[in-house]
């Protein structure tokens, strides 16, 4: 039901914010959730990154194996809110090309989109500026902590990448975390409240992570 409400939303805010952007029909086949393994085939796991001791979700189906990894950090200094950061790893175990697409997320139950992003605000003018983020400003990403192989944003085209057989493709995405008091700290670190999920699509089937808040891991500055 998540998978099917977010592509139906995702494709109709990218249309009406965008109209002038061409519209991508299509139905979401299956969905895989990270943990919910009821599907015949589907295997959910978790490892520990050998350098960083960061969470890796693991999800397989088939010749399909993602990665995923998530973070997050403060919009910027003295502005209230927080950015989530996500990124994907596609392995092609099949003999065919595999498209990952564009995929969201809902924090708490609140649907919330890519941002549009782009390496730099040099040379916008003032009012483009108002609608980016800057990836340099980005600390998940400028640091390293994420990659940006390939980054999934509504204002970038094509939306998605091919995934040759026996290749890999690294995809990431960041959301702005909807709620006014999002953070919640203890003797342990601040961490987002609730419970995240984040999804891309591979040809037809979204691939559906779930992230406690105190699993995600603080990469700002």
């Amino acid at each position: 039901m998540f998978a099917v409400a977010l592509a139906v939303i995702a494709l109709t805010s990218l249309s009406d914010a965008q109209s002038d952007m061409p519209v991508l029909r299509t139905e979401t086949a299956s969905a895989f959730v990270w943990g919910e393994d009821s599907n015949p085939g589907a295997v959910s796991s978790s490892i520990r990154d050998p350098l960083t001791g960061n969470a890796i979700h693991k999800l397989r189906h088939g010749g399909v194996e993602i990665s995923s990894q998530a973070g997050f950090e403060k919009i910027r200094s003295g502005q209230a809110g927080e950015l989530l950061n996500f990124t994907a790893t596609i392995a092609n175990n099949t003999d065919s090309a595999l498209w990952v697409r564009q995929g969201g997320a809902s924090v708490d139950g609140h649907i919330v989109l890519p941002l549009a992003v782009v390496p730099s605000v040099k040379g916008l003018s003032k009012k483009e500026r108002t609608q980016v983020w800057e990836l340099a400003s980005m600390n998940c990403f400028s640091s390293g902590f994420l990659p940006n192989e390939v980054f999934l944003s509504p204002n970038i085209s094509p939306k998605g990448g091919t995934v040759a057989p026996k290749s890999a493709l690294t995809v990431s995405f960041v959301v702005k975390d909807p709620r006014s008091y999002s953070v919640l700290c203890s003797m342990g670190g601040c961490y987002p409240k609730g419970t995240i999920r984040f999804s891309v699509t591979v040809n037809s089937t979204d691939f559906i992570f779930i992230w406690p808040g105190r699993a995600m891991v603080y990469c700002g500055r």
